[in-house]
């Protein structure tokens, strides 16, 4: 698959979207990159893509991990998300890390510092997730002998006698690269995704590295004649949904701040809670009475009639686009939401097949199959969309019922 060179234009920490989201956060052209984004998709699992799209795996790695040559001094160093900062925070040495952190991160940084000098980097910042240290384990999970890794939410399972596992075994870091920044300074940089940055470093046998690229190490993880079919049904469904949706309805809703925040996080609070919206017109009901419930609680907080009228004028405002367009317009846009969710998921479900190590979710009960966090497509424009499974991952990220990677 073709690495992607584009230089994007945003800055560092690119704040990407779930693809569907695009409707509710860009409004009609928000839909229409949703709908591009998803064919393309179709076409690169069908075979025939003619488009210049890239994927990469979301890894859920923690922490998210830095490493690169200064530009100021041209030193070495390792870093966490704070080497943007405005004064950059970065670790030239391990007395540099003991200052500033302690315990587990501590030790993780200094075998990273140590490590990762060996790559022979000799210019920019790369970032990855860091996937492991001396945290590995020997694990049976139905009969089979694997070393496993769980840096977050997601256990990663490798079987022992392999190849993989073995190097897996004998390496003291892992790690999945995803980005590059190059510029003179760190407050210039300027990230480049999708690029095979692990073919830029020395192979070094106590690093375990690999690009966050999708890979079909299956040879299998592509639609059949069917599949396609099944899914450009889907997309012609949303397709027809958004041409009968008025632009105003849909740019509205995106360009009232307070609006958009206020139904991405009803939206968000369902999924959390693992309810699929059914009943977009019910749906619908419930944000209008989420919205209203949320601006009464703050109307009842205040203590002066004063702060209660605001509130209430601030409720009154946002509720003027339900008033302000047709219920059955309101509720197409779910519609529209839930045929981009049901054509994505099932790209994520064929995706997800590629993968050559497996995933897991481990709860008080044992070990649970699931998909990785997620894929992030890029289109030839350098545009950057997730592509996850938010009822299994958002919903095991938030659950008390899943055992994650930093609990003990």
């Amino acid at each position: 698959m073709k690495s992607l060179k584009t230089l994007i234009t945003e800055q560092k920490n690119t704040h990407m979207t779930h693809v569907e989201d695009l409707v509710l956060d860009e409004g009609v052209e928000g839909a229409r990159k949703a709908i591009f984004f998803l064919r393309d998709l179709r076409d690169m699992l069908a075979g025939n893509s003619t488009t210049k799209m890239t994927a990469t795996v979301k890894w859920d790695g923690a922490p998210a991990i830095f490493c690169g040559i200064d530009p100021t001094d041209k030193k070495f160093f390792v870093a966490k998300k704070g080497v943007f900062n405005k004064n950059p925070k970065v670790y030239k040495s391990h007395a540099d890390i003991d200052a500033d952190t302690s315990g587990d991160l501590a030790a993780k940084l200094k075998v990273a510092f140590t490590e990762f000098q060996k790559l022979g980097i000799k210019s920019g910042v790369y970032q990855g997730d860091l996937m492991f240290t001396n945290d590995k384990k020997i694990e049976v999970i139905d009969g089979v002998r694997y070393i496993t890794f769980h840096p977050n939410t997601i256990v990663y399972a490798v079987p022992a006698a392999g190849d993989l596992g073995k190097k897996i075994a004998s390496a003291k870091i892992g790690v999945v690269w995803h980005t590059k920044y190059d510029g003179p300074s760190f407050e210039t940089m300027r990230a480049v995704f999708g690029k095979d940055i692990v073919k830029t470093f020395n192979n070094v046998p106590t690093i375990w590295q690999d690009d966050a690229t999708y890979h079909d190490y299956s040879g299998t993880a592509t639609f059949t004649a069917a599949e396609t079919q099944q899914v450009t049904a889907i997309l012609s469904t949303a397709g027809r949904i958004f041409q009968t949706i008025p632009a105003a309805t849909l740019n509205d809703l995106a360009s009232n701040k307070d609006l958009n925040q206020a139904v991405n996080t009803y939206n968000n609070a369902q999924i959390r809670a693992g309810k699929r919206i059914s009943n977009t017109r019910q749906h619908v009901i419930g944000l209008f009475n989420y919205i209203h419930d949320k601006y009464q609680k703050e109307i009842d907080k205040r203590k002066t009639q004063r702060g209660k009228d605001a509130q209430d004028a601030k409720r009154k405002e946002i509720l003027k686009w339900f008033a302000n367009h047709s219920q059955q317009d309101i509720i197409k846009i779910f519609d529209l939401l839930v045929a981009l969710a049901d054509a994505k998921q099932m790209i994520v479900n064929k995706m997800n097949e590629a993968g050559n190590i497996s995933t897991f979710i481990r709860t008080a009960t044992g070990f649970r199959v699931t998909g990785v966090e997620g894929f992030v497509a890029i289109d030839h424009v350098g545009k950057a969309v997730k592509i996850v499974d938010r009822m299994e991952f958002s919903k095991a990220n938030f659950s008390a019922d899943v055992i994650k990677g930093w609990q003990r």
